[in-house]
């Protein structure tokens, strides 16, 4: 019998540290005499580094901030006998916890040709202004907001700050949409070029290891900081950051507006409180497009 290829990417790590991906791939091999085809197992690349725990394990170090791991254990002091290791390791620990909200774009123009010509619909423009409104009615001192550079996604960030007055505002060309990795099990109605999960799945870690890890050990006070992006890049951070298979991703759906949770604790534990929330909307107000 022959095998189909799959492919696996599962990356941890992040910009500012050493970071790991791991890509497995198995072909059709020659039939055994038995008639099997026996599977052969392509090696990961020489950058691929060191792969992660196996299914069901938590990988403690996945943003590279885990405390021991950022003690040079070659530079300890030997000669005076004394393990001067948990001392250094206070210097490195994360004491707040993140607060990550992740909004997904309202909806837009989808059959305009040009990406600057899908503006948001009026009904977009209302959703955003109802997701504003539930940011603001959380009584959270956000830090910032972080935004796709993308036409529908800058014009969800436009409302939204109104009800955030105060807040700082950034730009980025990560965040955009794209086809993060080949999504298990595929699906017929959408199908990129491989050449696009090569591009776009990269960009998409990127943002990834970027955004989404615990806080710096200078940061004292928790922080909470709303991220306005787009369905696929939502689906696969939430992937990862509960180190769930990547390539389910496109099992999961979001609302145009909706609200996603997640909290990142100072030893790195990961817990997803909210998932597409659009309760806050009236049921005429809801669309997924």
């Amino acid at each position: 019998m022959a095998f189909r290829q799959a492919l696996q990417l599962a990356a941890c790590g992040l910009a500012g540290g050493s970071a790991a991906v791991l890509f497995s791939a198995v072909a059709v091999g020659k039939p055994r005499a038995g008639g099997d085809a026996e599977p052969r197992v392509v090696e990961p690349p020489a950058w691929a580094g060191a792969t992660r725990p196996g299914p069901g394990v938590w990988d403690p170090n996945w943003d590279r901030r885990e405390p021991l791991s950022l003690v040079n254990l070659r530079k300890r002091n030997l000669g005076s006998g004394d393990d001067d290791v948990p001392p250094r390791m206070d210097h490195y620990k994360a004491k707040a916890t993140r607060h990550i909200f992740l909004i997904r774009h309202s909806q837009y123009h989808v059959d305009a040709s040009l990406e600057k010509d899908r503006t948001l619909t009026p009904l977009g423009r209302e959703q955003a202004e109802l997701t504003g409104l539930r940011l603001a009615s959380l009584g959270l001192k956000f830090n910032r907001i972080v935004h796709s550079s993308m036409t529908r996604a800058v014009e969800t960030t436009d409302i939204i700050r109104k009800h955030l007055p105060g807040v700082n505002t950034v730009s980025t060309d990560l965040l955009r949409e794209g086809a993060p990795i080949e999504p298990d099990p595929p699906v017929s109605h959408w199908k990129p070029e491989a050449v696009q999960y090569y591009e776009d799945g990269a960009r998409i870690e990127a943002a990834f290891r970027n955004y989404i890890h615990r806080a710096d050990a200078k940061q004292q006070e928790d922080s909470y900081e709303v991220f306005v992006c787009h369905a696929n890049v939502i689906r696969y951070i939430v992937c990862r950051a509960l180190q769930f298979p990547p390539e389910g991703w496109l099992r999961l759906s979001l609302n145009n507006g909706s609200i996603t949770h997640l909290v990142v604790r100072p030893d790195g534990r990961v817990a997803l409180r909210a998932l597409g929330d659009t309760g806050f909307m009236p049921p005429d107000k809801i669309s997924r497009s």
